[in-house]
């Protein structure tokens, strides 16, 4: 008898991205935004099969990017066996449920993949709390659209159907275990300050910056631990911590989440306790990918969010990594830039106003020297200036 045997590798999603040109967005803004979502789409492990973009004074409420667009991705769909349509922003439970009528495959927008992403990355007990909690208040809203096969059933005084006393059900299961996660996390937040607590004799800084610059190689190459690099988007979701010592000053660096653009309300409540290292740090090293060519857009993010966090006073390093493949402004058509020297960089308006600033490349280990005299140099004097009778040490 023959033996049968089975292939049990899992079938990459084939995937569609959606996105809306407004008013008040130029194309090249909505065309970067795009190819990060592409990017998460592909952190998430599917594949990009075609982008549609419509220009519109702002998303149709009803379908999103209006109907003649919808049915063009409806075709599009059916003829090449899409398994998956990414919108590239927060749609709305109205919007979730026509889109999903019109085009019968699975619909995802923008909050929704990142949170699936954050789910598949989670790996202490605290960040899987904080995904999951994030996950159900993204839900809660939402969920009429997972009943709309017994809508029919609704109605005035004596026609409440079963579907819509599951809806109740539902949604109290629901509120019930996001207080239980509330709960949870407080007396996870709890011990963390404790232990934060036990730490605070010794300088801290903390590694910001967004998502996939380079801060978890960096911190590979400043601590000489094996922290977990990947060139994708939220390699790193656990703060991880490690004693560094620069000559002979020690001082803890932290390594955190990074950030994004269009990141989720609810996520962004849940990790700030996460991001209570950033709070609590003495000095913070503002990571910036300077080969991604919107870099400008996201340090002004990161800026935002430090902001909101109130961390945004504190002692700033700004760290221009991956210098090795920056590419300089061609200013006549067709003829190749010369690429920048560092000279030329610390000369740069970028030096300029992000100062103290500094210009390296942690795969290459260029200058890499400079920036750790940088921060011993700030690392110590925040030192001196609470131990001041160490100075002799100096």
């Amino acid at each position: 008898m023959k033996q049968k045997f089975y292939d049990t590798a899992v079938k990459q999603e084939r995937a569609v991205l959606v996105g809306v040109i407004t008013a008040n967005e130029t194309e090249e803004r909505a065309k970067e935004y795009l190819e990060e979502l592409q990017f998460l789409v592909d952190t998430a492990g599917a594949e990009t099969v075609k982008i549609f973009t419509q220009k519109l004074q702002k998303p149709d409420r009803a379908t999103f990017v209006g109907s003649g667009r919808l049915e063009d991705i409806q075709a599009f769909v059916k003829e090449e066996e899409i398994d998956i349509v990414v919108f590239d922003d927060e749609l709305t439970p109205s919007q979730l449920r026509n889109i999903e009528n019109e085009l019968q495959v699975k619909i995802l927008d923008r909050n929704n993949l990142i949170l699936d992403i954050f789910a598949n990355r989670a790996q202490t007990a605290q960040a899987k709390a904080q995904v999951e909690l994030a996950q159900l208040q993204y839900l809660l809203p939402r969920l009429t659209r997972l009943w709309t096969h017994l809508e029919r059933q609704k109605g005035g005084i004596g026609m409440r159907g079963p579907g819509e006393s599951q809806i109740e059900t539902d949604r109290r299961l629901i509120l019930n275990k996001i207080d239980l996660l509330k709960d949870k996390l407080k007396l996870i937040d709890k011990q963390n300050a404790t232990q934060r607590k036990n730490r605070t004799q010794m300088v801290r800084a903390a590694l910001v910056g967004y998502t996939n610059v380079g801060k978890s190689t960096i911190m590979n190459m400043i601590s000489k631990s094996d922290v977990f690099a990947e060139n994708k988007l939220f390699a790193t979701l656990d703060t991880t911590v490690r004693k560094v010592v620069i000559e002979n000053v020690p001082f803890l660096l932290s390594d955190t989440v990074g950030f994004i653009r269009k990141l989720p309300h609810h996520l962004v409540e849940c990790f700030k306790s996460t991001l209570d290292e950033v709070r609590e740090a003495d000095i913070l090293i503002h990571v910036v990918d300077i080969s991604h060519p919107g870099f400008e857009d996201q340090i002004r993010a990161v800026n935002e969010t430090l902001k909101d966090l109130g961390a945004s006073d504190k002692q700033i390093i700004t760290v221009f990594n991956k210098m090795d493949a920056y590419k300089p402004i061609q200013m006549n058509p067709g003829e190749e830039a010369e690429p920048l020297t560092l000279d030329d960089f610390k000369h740069s308006w970028m030096a300029k106003n992000n100062s103290p600033a500094i210009f390296i490349s942690a795969t290459k280990k260029e200058n890499i020297d400079e920036f750790r005299s940088l921060l011993y140099d700030y690392i110590k004097q925040v030192h001196v200036d609470r131990y001041p009778y160490d100075h002799l040490l100096y």
